[in-house]
């Protein structure tokens, strides 16, 4: 279980690099781009963690699963992304997707 939860926070430094990325502005903007650095060494860190006791393939999936939709969702709401019906219901299978590989993880153990 606990390993479960460094993944999600893992996911979410995640979004946090992808989106301070883009606020960086091509690494010309000071703080976003100290920020997208801590997020991205924090994440991989939680990352690795949480592969100490998950499958490789499992755990990179709900990772990058949980950072795609949390980032898509970060940019709708706050970065001007486009929004659609077709997106949002991407987003409900990425996360249907993690969710899923969680309950065949936890019951693999």
């Amino acid at each position: 279980m606990m390993a479960w939860i460094l993944l999600v926070i893992a996911g979410f430094f995640e979004v946090g690099w992808a989106v301070f990325l883009k606020l960086s502005d091509g690494f010309k903007h000071l703080v976003p781009s100290v920020v997208f650095v801590v997020c991205t060494v924090a994440s991989l860190a939680l990352l690795s963690f949480s592969l100490r006791s998950l499958p490789v393939g499992t755990a990179y999936a709900a990772w990058t699963g949980i950072g795609a939709a949390g980032t898509a969702v970060v940019g709708m709401l706050f970065l001007n992304d486009p929004v659609g019906v077709v997106r949002i219901l991407s987003i409900v299978l990425i996360i249907g997707g993690v969710v899923g590989l969680n309950l065949t993880s936890s019951a693999a153990h």
